[in-house]
């Protein structure tokens, strides 16, 4: 059953009860600019809580998400859950995201109900019993504007996440943001968000915009970026050489490799998809500490080894680690430090096999070639990038996936070492020669130990 008819049966289960039920939020913004959505938010009005939960339980299974403020996840109705609630109010009692006092209010007018939306594209409200929309705030006036605003200045600071949820709609939706709104959020104060929330919007914006330029551009302005994103503020206004950058300083850059990201990673998995686009936000965060003019030229040297701590620091801040047993972190670590790798290799044109097997050990080499794509790509003026095709090529041709070692510590003491340091120097010096094609069989590389061991 698609989410509207699960809505319109919920509404008619509650409307033989004596209540209304009305869509809300983000489903029905995106009802009104013709996108699919399976999220579906249903208020119910005129109905005390026991009496609500007792129609859902004859619509499905029921459970009481919540626990001031019960929110009743209805599943077997429709494709996905629909969360159901009663309208509320909420009084702001101290900082941060979860500071909120919540009364549900079945008596409340649908006006106060609404008031508590963070944009009036959010705050309308949909009856799937006449078809008719509730919007007292002009939100549908909004949407065809393309624009976000304020429902209620007046609380809009509350919740500082909604900084953030300006940033990454802006992107996803392709809106501007009203003058009065951008005042309000200019003035809100982001210290008091956990890492986790902010990394839940930067990773929507990342992962859900065709542009995510757009949001980060506004992040800038916003003072997001300075308060939350730091080491990204040293990107602005640090100069790159015209002959290569033609678009700009490596903040304009970074915008247009995060966009060009977005294309190259949209068919990975969430995880791979998380690290490519990371990737891209953080790939030059070492050039600002190295750039330099250097015979008349802008140049900076070791940019991408020096961009591993900064890129730490944000994933810190960002609380980014593994995402589903998935090491999202070291991969974003690699592909800052090697972006260049796939360049410098179609450039030397005598690479052997043992040095993609090497670079497989530190990073993924399918996602390095992509986010390098980007790299060039992400840039105005006429560019040869077919280096990254090549490099793509050649590691798909070895398969390259870092091999196991043929020979392990236990070979090594059977050989007669003892215990100790010398023992994993064979086992190291060994790997490198199966990296390098010379070995291929446990019974090889005992024999190449040996010869080590005892040299003629």
């Amino acid at each position: 059953m698609s989410p509207a008819d699960a809505a319109t049966l919920l509404a008619e289960a509650v409307g033989a009860a004596g209540g209304r039920a009305l869509a809300v939020g983000g489903w029905v913004r995106d009802r009104l600019r013709r996108v699919a959505s399976k999220d579906l938010d249903v208020e119910v009005f005129g109905l005390p809580q026991d009496r609500l939960v007792a129609v859902l339980t004859t619509l499905g299974r029921v459970e009481a998400v919540g626990q001031s403020f019960p929110v009743y996840k209805l599943t077997g109705l429709s494709t996905g859950d629909i969360d159901v609630a009663l309208p509320r109010r909420e009084s702001k009692r101290g900082r941060g995201h979860k500071a909120f006092d919540v009364q549900g209010d079945p008596g409340m007018s649908i006006v106060e109900a609404a008031r508590r939306r963070d944009f009036t594209i959010n705050a309308i409200a949909w009856d799937p019993l006449t078809g008719s929309y509730e919007d007292p705030f002009d939100g549908r006036a909004d949407l065809e504007r393309r624009v976000l605003r304020a429902v209620d200045p007046s609380t809009f600071g509350d919740d500082s996440l909604r900084v953030l949820r300006a940033v990454q709609f802006a992107a996803r939706f392709e809106f501007g943001l009203d003058e009065a709104t951008t005042a309000l959020c200019r003035a809100i104060p982001l210290d008091d968000l956990p890492a986790e929330r902010v990394w839940g919007e930067i990773e929507k914006l990342l992962l859900q915009a065709a542009r995510p330029s757009l949001g980060l551009a506004l992040a800038l302005d916003l003072g997001v970026v300075a308060a939350r994103l730091p080491e990204l503020l040293p990107l602005v206004g640090c100069q790159q050489e015209p002959e290569w950058h033609p678009e700009g300083d490596v903040w304009v850059h970074t915008l247009m490799v995060v966009d060009e990201a977005v294309a190259q990673s949209r068919d990975l998995d969430r995880p791979q998809r998380t690290a490519v686009m990371l990737g891209a936000l953080c790939h030059d965060l070492g050039k600002p500490a190295t750039t330099a003019f250097v015979d008349g030229r802008i140049r900076s040297p070791d940019h991408e080894q020096a961009g591993v701590e900064p890129a730490l620091r944000l994933l810190d801040r960002l609380n980014v680690h593994s995402i589903g047993g998935y090491d999202v972190r070291g991969q974003v670590v690699g592909l800052v430090a090697h972006h260049l790798k796939p360049g410098m290799f179609h450039k030397a044109g005598n690479v052997g096999d043992g040095a993609f097997r090497r670079l497989a050990l530190k990073v993924d080499l399918e996602l390095l070639a992509r986010l390098a794509r980007a790299d060039c790509r992400g840039r105005t003026g006429a560019f040869d990038c077919s280096a990254m095709d090549w490099f793509i090529e050649r590691a798909r041709t070895l398969g390259v996936k870092p091999p196991a070692p043929l020979l392990l510590g236990r070979h090594v003491l059977a050989l007669g070492v003892p215990p100790g340091p010398r023992v994993g120097e064979i086992v190291k010096a060994i790997y490198e020669r199966q990296l390098d094609g010379e070995i291929a069989t446990v019974e090889d590389a005992i024999a190449v130990a040996r010869s080590l061991l005892n040299p003629s």
